[in-house]
């Protein structure tokens, strides 16, 4: 069977010690999935592994605010960012949650019956525009850590996934049936429903500061993952030389949320910059990270943890960009 990586080769997740083997239990019982791609592929690099899943388990899982509600916010996210794997996961999930017929209505490219969920699935869409309009926000104030944290996630992990995983969700693509949905989704449903208790996935962090979870999370557990993926995915700008960095952040500043041109005009050339430009695809087009790009980067001691961080590095570059919108005033419904 092929494999689901595209340029690394992480361990499977028997193989796990310490606190990548305690995430893979916690992502097991509640997540409901004993080896999923979308985390594997991080393990190369535990210190990203272990954040990147305590921030979705306490937005999307343990966060405040619905799972129909933040399954919508995150299938948003992730067809503004254009990633099919992400999206099919979501239409999976939503059918965990019970909600067949709008999994349906979403996986036939149609809009939400329901106008709350329309909302909702634009909001999501329109949070990959830094500084974007977003008010009023469709969910109560009590619930915004949950329905945040959840789609800064979802902005890291789809990059993430697009630029290191191939599309295919399900083998042989089962994504692509409503049968093969249908199923996927009732095998999670148990676990999708059943309540999760905020803050246990803090405890595989090594370090928690109060003072660096952003205002948004209203000092719930969300922020505090958030503030640990932050440092762990930037440390990866060691990769560069101060002016690839200088480059990549400078992008990324300018940037106003627009997918690059079929041509990539405006980016470094692979053969004279090559990790300004593999960054700055992370960040802005994953999906149009070719090998070539790769191999052009990537020498000897280049390992997996590498690659795995810089990448994370020009994810976490776009992900900063559109959080830092978001330390402003908010009007809700």
């Amino acid at each position: 069977m092929s494999s689901p990586f595209r340029y690394t080769e992480p361990l499977p997740p028997e193989a796990a010690t310490g606190r990548v083997a305690e995430a893979y239990e916690q992502i097991a019982r509640d997540f409901g999935i004993t080896d999923p791609a979308t985390f594997v592929v991080l393990s190369s690099a535990p210190e990203l592994l272990v954040p990147t899943w305590a921030l979705m388990r306490e937005s999307l899982i343990a966060g405040p605010g619905g799972r129909t509600g933040k399954e919508l916010a995150a299938y948003g996210v992730s067809r503004a960012n254009r990633c099919p794997f992400c999206v099919g996961a979501h239409t999976v999930l939503l059918h965990a949650t019970g909600d067949h017929a709008l999994a349906e209505r979403l996986a036939r490219g149609e809009r939400p019956e329901n106008e709350e969920h329309a909302r909702v699935l634009d909001w999501g869409e329109r949070t990959r525009v830094p500084g974007a309009s977003l008010e009023p926000y469709p969910f109560p104030r009590e619930h915004a850590p949950g329905y945040l944290g959840t789609a800064l996630a979802f902005h890291f992990i789809n990059r993430m996934v697009s630029a290191l995983l191939t599309e295919r969700l399900l083998p042989g693509g089962g994504e692509r049936f409503r049968a093969v949905r249908s199923v996927a989704g009732r095998s999670l449903a148990r676990t999708v429903r059943r309540p999760a208790l905020p803050g246990e996935g803090l405890a595989l962090l090594d370090r928690l500061d109060p003072g660096e979870a952003p205002a948004w999370a209203g000092g719930t557990a969300a922020g505090l993952a958030y503030a640990a993926l932050l440092r762990a995915a930037m440390a990866g700008a060691g990769l560069l030389d101060a002016d690839d960095q200088n480059l990549v952040e400078e992008t990324l500043s300018d940037w106003d949320g627009a997918h690059p041109p079929l041509g990539l005009s405006g980016f470094p050339d692979r053969r004279e910059r090559p990790g300004a430009r593999l960054a700055l695809l992370a960040a802005l087009a994953p999906y149009r990270i070719t090998d070539e790009d790769v191999a052009a980067w990537r020498r000897p001691e280049h390992t997996d943890h590498c690659l795995v961080h810089l990448v994370a590095y020009g994810a976490f570059t776009a992900v900063d960009r559109i959080e830092s919108a978001l330390n402003r005033p908010i009007a809700w419904t």
